[in-house]
């Protein structure tokens, strides 16, 4: 597994209030072929025993996904309370099914406002790979992301700040936006936020209308078929002033291959 993952990191050239518990808007229905990598996350309500799709991740290996940290923590969290759903374009049924066995979030996390937001998650049993379950490929240790660049999201969240959860996957594409002048910007709010290096600020500025949202923290933020982010967290959703914020995969690569062994 971890010579996998260093051939697919050195084989690389060069997601009102904010949204942080997860987080598409202004996107279009795709299905799961197109996205083989993604997974949706599912939490266990603790109080009725229900599954439910609430985050997203990103296939590695067999074996192990990425996703986002604060997907991973809470008064009520428990590893047992977490399971995957690869191969399938529809929230909550089809594909197949994996409980999460253990994790690793960033040792960073929780240091510095929403710095180190990503985690690796073990699975219990090893995913079947086919034309829709298949491991993706992530961005090399400190590669740099130019602005401007189309990027995308993919998962099941919201279509709207606040609204409803989509029952099929969607996507959009959305462009890459300065780390510095999107930096600037959050430190506008009444209560300043901290955009670090470590993370990608994407949408449409100064228009808005495309974003993650609600419900697609942990999933991917892609160059072409390269995972280059994790969706982390922003103000509101498609907000035209604040771009959506992902966690840079670049600042964190020697630290997945090191875990997803």
């Amino acid at each position: 597994m971890a010579a996998q993952l260093v051939f697919l990191t050195l084989a690389l050239v060069a997601g009102s209030a904010y949204s942080l518990p997860t987080r598409i808007v202004g996107g279009n229905e795709t299905s799961i072929d197109r996205y083989p990598s993604i997974v949706a996350v599912e939490f266990q309500s603790i109080w009725s025993g229900t599954w439910s799709q609430s985050c997203a991740a990103n296939i590695l290996t067999s074996r192990y996904v990425l996703s986002a940290a604060h997907c991973f923590v809470g008064g009520t969290f428990q590893i047992s309370l977490r399971r995957v759903r690869a191969g399938s374009s529809y929230r909550n049924t089809g594909g197949i099914v994996a409980q999460a066995d253990a994790f690793w979030n960033h040792p960073s996390y929780g240091s510095n406002g929403f710095d180190g937001d990503i985690s690796v998650i073990r699975l219990l049993s090893p995913l079947e790979y086919s034309p829709v379950v298949k491991p993706g490929t992530i961005i090399a240790q400190d590669s740099k992301i130019p602005d401007g660049l189309p990027v995308i999201h993919a998962g099941w969240g919201t279509t709207s700040q606040g609204g409803f959860l989509s029952t099929v996957l969607r996507d959009v594409t959305i462009y890459t936006i300065n780390n510095e002048l999107c930096a600037a910007r959050y430190q506008t709010l009444p209560t300043p936020l901290v955009v670090t290096p470590n993370m990608i600020c994407a949408g449409i500025l100064d228009v808005g209308g495309k974003d993650a949202c609600q419900g697609d923290s942990g999933g991917p933020l892609y160059y072409g078929e390269i995972l280059v982010g994790v969706v982390s967290w922003g103000h509101g959703c498609a907000n035209a002033t604040f771009p959506g914020v992902s966690t840079s995969v670049a600042s964190y690569t020697n630290w997945i291959v090191s875990v997803a062994v």
